[in-house]
């Protein structure tokens, strides 16, 4: 048995499983969805991807599973490959990644008012075989240190992962009110991969 604190993703491998990363270690473990008493089950079926659990993970058997689990954060992460419509906020952060000749580019996005509404990352294609959306939605490079440097807000955020069909980068926008008219909007503008 082991203790930790994970990121939940969506297995690449089966919709039996979820993907975890270690928060501190970015150590990936596969572990069943499936088969758990009604209590523990209970709290799995409410899991969606982005959270974070703590979990007590049982290696006993041959695939990994919940000794114990409970949502520690419901961050979520979505992804959307071949994503259309780009936003314009988006489009000028990738133009200033360009322009600055640098492989990533931030910038904090505002409602009308002025107010802080999420932080946007560009990151530009990659040279050779990196497929760096992939590598985000695999949980090969793990989320977890964009979030880190928020500061003027809590957990739980909406965080939206795009792989733009028209512009060579990946588009990663975190939204610091999940239930917001923004993240509202990113989820009605674009198809989100489903695990």
């Amino acid at each position: 048995m082991s203790d930790g604190i994970y990121r939940v993703l969506c297995s690449p491998r089966s919709s039996e499983e979820f993907l975890l990363l270690d928060t501190t270690t970015a150590d990936p473990v596969y572990v069943s969805k499936r088969g758990y008493p009604e209590e523990r089950a209970s709290t799995i079926d409410t899991i969606e991807q982005g959270n974070t659990v703590a979990a007590t993970i049982d290696w006993s058997t041959d695939r990994p599973r919940f000794a114990s689990v409970t949502i520690e954060t419901e961050t979520t992460v979505s992804f959307a490959s071949d994503a259309t419509n780009i936003f314009e906020a988006a489009r000028a952060c990738w133009h200033e990644t360009v322009s600055d000749g640098d492989p990533m580019h931030s910038r904090l996005t505002r409602g009308t008012d002025g107010a802080v509404k999420g932080v946007l990352y560009t990151f530009a294609e990659q040279a050779g075989e990196r497929e760096l959306f992939s590598e985000f939605r695999d949980g090969i490079k793990p989320l977890d240190p964009l979030l880190e440097p928020i500061t003027a807000s809590e957990p739980p955020y909406a965080v939206f992962c795009l792989d733009p069909r028209e512009l060579p980068c990946v588009v990663v926008h975190i939204v610091l009110e999940p239930d917001g008219l923004l993240a509202e909007t990113m989820r009605d503008t674009y198809t989100f991969d489903s695990c």
